[in-house]
């Protein structure tokens, strides 16, 4: 992952993900490739050119059910923990608790002018 500051991977929660997918498919061009989610699947979408996964489209549903239908940006950043009391010591706000995925977590916050991007570590707890 790189260091702080830099953006780490976008997705868009969507009622309708299928829908959004293929609007993205044929506007950029984006393949994609299906993420099993239990019961249904959201997308990882694609570069044609290279194949490399360039962002998510996900259905709102589950722990995305109270997500914003948005571009999110995750940034990552060295320690969660301190980067979220920051936010909120700033005037932002939390959206959704934090989450877990594999070996990183993450968290879905407001910025003091209503604005919605995500923090992300993959270093367990804090640091």
């Amino acid at each position: 992952m790189k260091a702080d500051g830099h953006v780490a991977w976008i997705d868009l929660t969507v009622p309708d993900a299928p829908a959004l997918r293929d609007f993205y498919a044929r506007v950029l061009g984006w393949t994609h490739a299906e993420v099993d989610m239990g019961g249904y699947a959201d997308f990882n979408m694609n570069d044609p050119a290279s194949g490399e996964t360039v962002a998510g489209i996900c259905h709102r549903r589950a722990g995305n059910a109270d997500l914003p239908p948005a571009w999110i940006v995750y940034f990552p950043v060295t320690d969660l923990d301190r980067s979220l009391a920051l936010v909120l010591a700033g005037g932002g706000t939390e959206v959704s608790p934090v989450r877990t995925a594999g070996d990183a977590r993450y968290v879905i916050v407001r910025d003091p002018a209503g604005a919605v991007f995500a923090l992300l570590t993959n270093h367990g707890r804090s640091g």
